[in-house]
């Protein structure tokens, strides 16, 4: 599967964005679906993730209660909304996808396809 993501910009903090991953090639209901993120001079860090279906989602501790993270299967594309945003969550955001669709994988190893990320840098 291909994995393009989108919609990373400038940002001022206190504001919000979604980002958008589009997914071609094998059926995008067969995957569940992470965000991950690295900043300059940083390990990558997990985000947020859903099942295939959306009936399981979790998000880490950074992000909770400030984003969202959503699928359409039927426009094969995975969403992550993210308000009040931080200095701190400046990062190139990236798409995963695992086979593992009924879990919401948070480790790097858990999932088989990356997109190419996008940057999202927030001002102070």
């Amino acid at each position: 599967v291909q994995l393009v993501e989108s919609g990373g910009k400038l940002v001022q903090a206190g504001g919000s964005l979604r980002l958008s991953c589009a997914a071609s090639g094998r059926t995008f209901s067969t995957y569940a679906m992470g965000w991950f993120r690295q900043a300059p001079g940083k390990e990558r860090e997990f985000v947020a993730a859903i099942n295939w279906n959306g009936g399981s989602i979790y998000y880490a501790d950074s992000v909770k209660g400030r984003s969202t993270i959503s699928r359409d299967n039927a426009k094969n594309t995975v969403y992550l909304q993210i308000g009040s945003l931080k200095p701190d969550d400046t990062a190139v955001y990236y798409c995963a996808a695992s086979l593992r669709l009924w879990e919401v994988p948070q480790r790097e190893y858990e999932y088989n396809y990356w997109g190419q990320g996008t940057q999202v840098t927030v001002s102070s």
